[in-house]
């Protein structure tokens, strides 16, 4: 009896140590993945300028690029006045504005000489209910120079509306600013908005 307990017991201890080396060798099925995000930091960039021109308005050859100029007006006198955009490689899509402070309106040429036309012209379009304000939607520039965008290119005064008089009593020091803004597309479904969230408040 005690030989058949032993040799049951000695069989079971057999069969713990076979089913123990068999677990051992169990492998569970896996697999790893992961994902890594490299950010680099979008830009805009807009700078503006216009050629250099002597006092009547004719363009200075060979002078860089201005940010200011002086003029005489005179009747009948057409100036050279070209401010342009230059929007800076690498900027994504944009919506551009610029701003016209135009204080010759009333002595202006009318038509297509006029800087308001000319700007349409150019493809900007008015900003609804804001005066004196253009847009221009532009896509991301990925080239190496900067892509310019004219905004108009002169302006002529009337000889009709301008005298002598007129002139010095109400054109001395008178000015035309133009300004110049930018602001990134995404995020932004129209130039308004745009504008309302970021210069227009």
């Amino acid at each position: 009896m005690m030989k058949a307990r032993n040799a049951a017991l000695g069989l079971l201890c057999a069969f713990v140590l076979v089913i123990g080396s068999v677990a051992a060798t169990v492998a569970y099925l896996t697999s790893e993945a992961s994902v890594t995000n490299t950010f680099t930091v979008g830009q805009v960039g807009i700078e503006l300028d216009e050629q250099k021109v002597d006092e009547y308005g004719k363009a200075i050859a060979g002078a860089n690029r201005v940010e200011a100029n002086e003029y005489k007006l005179i009747p009948g006198q057409t100036y050279v006045k070209d401010p342009t955009v230059h929007f800076a490689a690498g900027s994504e899509a944009s919506w551009l504005f610029v701003k016209i402070d135009n204080g010759i309106a009333g002595i202006e040429v009318e038509g297509d000489d006029a800087i308001a036309d000319q700007i349409e012209a150019n493809g900007w379009e008015q900003l609804a209910g804001v005066r004196g304000f253009y847009w221009k939607s532009v896509d991301k520039h990925d080239s190496d120079d900067a892509e310019d965008y004219p905004i108009f290119s002169k302006f002529a005064i009337d000889g009709n509306k301008a005298t002598n008089e007129v002139l010095k009593e109400s054109y001395a020091g008178k000015t035309v600013v133009v300004t110049a803004y930018a602001v990134q597309q995404a995020g932004f479904e129209t130039a308004a908005a745009a504008w309302s969230a970021t210069f227009g408040k």
